[in-house]
């Protein structure tokens, strides 16, 4: 899960005397949404495509001003890399070493074709969204809870942390559901969402669901 694993290098970073419309045309080209600047190996910043076509043509460095400094370090995990993509809007985002020396690139499809292979989005379950207080929150009790009634929990997230209350996303097996819907609400959860319709198309529709809401993390 480390982003080293995960670099790609295919898509060329520019230096400060390259053209303006050359960035941005082979942006296009590769249907990124940023290139990246760098000098003597040493990664200066990014921009977005969209500002470069609406840009006045000259050489990169006539923007320099504006170079977006956002870059992921190599040894971080994936899921650090989730929240550049939704901050900064992107597609793409430059990996740098310690020093700061640009070594490529990691995709939004690279992530999302990880992630597509865990539990959480390949098994066919259930999902169930649960609230509880700041104070009663306890992962322990909620895999108690599934697990004596057979279940098994696939993978879960935090949706939200409010001073009063805390929001779950459960995936898990189909087994004994309304059996576990009925200890949660014993134990003082609230059932805020069920679905259980596990065909292959509203399946498809959960993992997108998931992997949109890590992005807004």
């Amino acid at each position: 899960m480390f982003i080293k694993d995960y670099i790609s290098k295919d898509y060329p970073a520019f230096g400060n005397r390259d053209s303006i419309e050359e960035a941005s045309e082979i942006a296009k080209e590769f249907g990124y949404s940023h290139v990246f600047i760098v000098s003597k190996g040493v990664f200066l910043g990014g921009l977005s495509q969209s500002f470069l076509e609406d840009s006045p043509e000259g050489k990169l460095d006539s923007l320099n001003i504006h170079y977006e400094r956002f870059a992921i370090i190599e040894d971080s995990s994936i899921l650090d890399s989730i929240k550049l993509f939704h901050t900064f809007n992107a597609n793409v985002v430059p990996v740098i070493s310690k020093e700061e020396k640009y070594l490529g690139y990691i995709s939004c499809d690279d992530i999302f074709n990880e992630f597509s292979k865990y539990p959480l989005f390949s098994e066919n379950g259930a999902i169930l969204t649960i609230q509880t207080t700041g104070l009663h929150y306890s992962m322990t009790e909620i895999s108690q809870i599934v697990e004596s009634n057979n279940g098994k929990i696939y993978g879960t997230f935090i949706n939200a942390i409010k001073s009063d209350s805390v929001e779950i996303t459960l995936k898990i097996s189909n087994e004994n559901l309304s059996s576990i819907d009925e200890t949660f609400e014993r134990y003082g959860y609230v059932v805020v969402h069920k679905h259980y319709d596990d065909e292959k198309e509203e399946l498809l529709k959960d993992r997108f669901g998931f992997f949109q809401k890590f992005l807004e993390i």
